[in-house]
């Protein structure tokens, strides 16, 4: 879980106040904010499943574009096959639901 503090940001120019808002000149609405901690290890979580979702768009396009040769089809599909079984397995951590 990651710590937020309640803070209010002008619509306007941008600017934050905490923990409460200014004098009433700007036209604030309320926002969450994170430790910057926290933000950098979401960004690289994000990146990380960019990268994952970049390998596994690639193996599937190798199933879409395949063309087994003449007589060989049972071959190649059973080769296809195990590629989607591997990619399945390298997804298992980000499709199966946390517990509790």
């Amino acid at each position: 879980m990651t710590d937020t503090i309640e803070a209010w940001q002008c619509i306007g120019c941008g600017r934050v106040e905490a923990p409460q808002t200014c004098i009433g000149v700007c036209r604030d609405r309320k926002v969450q904010l994170v430790g910057l901690a926290d933000f950098e290890q979401a960004r690289a979580e994000a990146e990380a499943l960019r990268e994952r979702l970049a390998d596994v768009h690639a193996r599937l396009q190798r199933f879409a574009l395949a063309k087994p040769n003449e007589g060989h089809w049972d071959a190649a599909w059973q080769a296809l096959q195990t590629q989607l079984r591997e990619v399945l397995d390298s997804l298992t951590d980000v499709t199966t639901p946390p517990c509790g």
